[in-house]
């Protein structure tokens, strides 16, 4: 045993000189990769000898074994200290700075291009909050020409129109329209926010114009098969073909080629383009215009195989369809350029014979008819005040309106089983839609300096199913709904079944409403009948 030490480097020597050892200490060599340690040796009692020990200690320069227990932890010390995480720097943005005196907030609104427009406060209010740089100016003198040759606009500058035109400010939404969060200029902050707010708005212009357009193409066609159409059309999967239709991939991607990018880099730009793309051409030219680019621009076809819905169980239509839908499919020509007469009785006439069947008048003069019909327009203010040239037309529009009224109270446990379209399915849809528009609207003429993704979380918390139909029970509307007797008992003392039906009763009204007197009565009901933004005083 003590001669294995000899074996390894000497790391500690000790010596003694023992009497009862045949061989004396000193001529013993102990080695050890161990640290010092305290070495006590205990001779024998009965021959008390002098013991002399000797340690000589490792030099700092003297390297250590390869196996070395004390030099794995040394390395694993050092290898930490050089591996600690650096403390994060927070992104120059996050850091606060001190706040504009009111001086300098005062000239900065001012001198924003969104209070330039006392004429349009809409589209005043998508514009950027401050003026187009060098670097806005360089791009719109490369791209601007190509967007709008391939979208099928004069080459000619929109500068040059007069004030009371608002396509004067086109070249402006176009240049935003094309600045996705991906692109080079997007670190400005006047460009990043004007392209959020513009495909924050251009959403809700394609979701109601698809919807028109489909409500009258299929006067006899359930919302369901409708929507799947339009998610055919628009769906995130389908838009970069759209886009590749009109060459204008170049123009989104100027560095890469979008056939071979993944799907989460190419979809996402593309889709912020789009909806940029009609929120600007909605401003500027109105639904006309956003028809055109949408069939004949990006070329969508809605009779395409990919775009039909799937195939579903139909309900037998035995009713009428007002006479211009009779036997005739409506084309996109037919609704972009259709103006209602002078002496038409609603706002969008075709766009209520749609959605409100012919035979409805069965029901004038029913029970409902007599005894709900009034309360429910005194609630809602109804009939408005409207000069028309002839007494018969105010007569006969408010004979409409209250069958409307009629059919948007009328749940589809009632008829729809026997009469698919005697329910409010289809003033749903389209008031659904004309619902989120006119939101939008509100919010982007009320949170100027407000980026697109804080409005959407906004939209989507204030219109909210449940807080929609809340409204329309706070105005006890909710005891006029006409349902079949089956159901009649489990809605009543069932909240969960109840409350679906006064959310859709409540996005028909609109619905009605918009076909009838337009969109300023929509904005009436909203904001001033049901108060969507809760800001009116409460009764205590």
């Amino acid at each position: 045993m003590l001669q294995s030490f000899n074996s390894t480097n000497s790391s500690m020597e000790l010596s003694s000189s023992l009497t009862h050892f045949s061989k004396k200490l000193s001529d013993i060599s102990f080695s050890s990769s161990l640290p010092p340690f305290p070495l006590q040796l205990y001779p024998q009692p009965s021959k008390p000898k002098n013991l002399r020990v000797l340690a000589v200690a490792v030099g700092p320069s003297q390297e250590l074994p390869r196996n070395s227990p004390q030099r794995l932890l040394k390395e694993l010390a050092h290898r930490k200290k050089a591996t600690a995480p650096r403390k994060k720097v927070p992104p120059k943005r996050f850091i606060l700075k001190p706040p504009l005196d009111d001086k300098k907030l005062t000239e900065r609104f001012l001198n924003s291009p969104q209070l330039s427009l006392k004429q349009f406060p809409l589209l005043s209010s998508c514009l950027p909050s401050s003026k187009l740089n060098t670097a806005d100016n360089t791009w719109i003198d490369e791209y601007l020409l190509e967007a709008k040759q391939a979208l099928g606009y004069p080459l000619e500058k929109s500068d040059e129109l007069g004030d009371d035109n608002p396509a004067k400010q086109f070249d402006t939404l176009l240049y935003l329209a094309f600045q996705h969060p991906s692109c080079d200029r997007t670190n400005a902050r006047h460009v990043r926010s004007a392209h959020s707010r513009l495909w924050f708005f251009g959403q809700y212009v394609l979701e109601l114009a698809l919807a028109e357009f489909f409500l009258q193409r299929y006067p006899r066609e359930s919302p369901g098969p409708m929507r799947e159409r339009v998610f055919g059309l628009i769906g995130k999967r389908n838009l970069p073909n759209w886009i590749k239709a009109a060459s204008l991939q170049n123009l989104i991607f100027p560095y890469d080629d979008m056939d071979k990018l993944i799907r989460k880099d190419r979809e996402p730009p593309v889709k912020s383009v789009f909806w940029a793309l009609f929120g600007a051409i909605y401003l500027c030219f109105g639904m006309p215009e956003v028809y055109r680019v949408l069939f004949e621009v990006f070329g969508m076809d809605p009779e395409a195989e990919d775009c039909q819905p799937r195939l579903r169980r139909q309900l037998e239509d035995v009713d009428y369809v007002s006479v211009e839908f009779d036997g005739n499919k409506l084309s996109w020509q037919d609704i972009a350029t259709y103006k209602p007469p002078e002496d038409a009785l609603f706002a969008h006439p075709r766009l209520f014979r749609a959605c409100v069947p012919p035979g409805m008048h069965r029901f004038q003069g029913n029970i409902w008819d007599y005894d709900s019909k009034p309360q429910v327009m005194q609630i809602l203010g109804y009939p408005l005040a409207v000069n028309d040239r002839i007494p018969e037309i105010t007569e006969a529009r408010n004979i409409e309106l209250g069958l409307g009224l009629q059919l948007c109270f009328m749940h589809p446990s009632k008829y729809k089983f026997e009469h698919p379209r005697f329910c409010f399915e289809r003033l749903e849809y389209v008031g659904q839609k004309i619902q989120d528009l006119v939101m939008a609207e509100r919010l982007l003429m009320k949170h100027l300096d407000a980026p697109g993704r804080w409005l959407q979380e906004k939209h989507r918390r204030v219109l909210m199913n449940k807080f929609c139909g809340r409204y329309l029970r706070e105005k006890y509307l909710h005891h006029f709904i006409i349902y079949s007797e089956q159901v009649q008992d489990a809605y009543e003392n069932n909240r969960r079944l109840r409350n679906p039906a006064t959310t859709a009763v409540q996005q028909a009204l609109h619905g009605l409403s918009y076909t009838v007197y337009g969109k300023p009565d929509v904005r009436r009901l909203m904001f001033e009948v049901f108060d969507f933004e809760q800001i009116q005083p409460k009764s205590v």
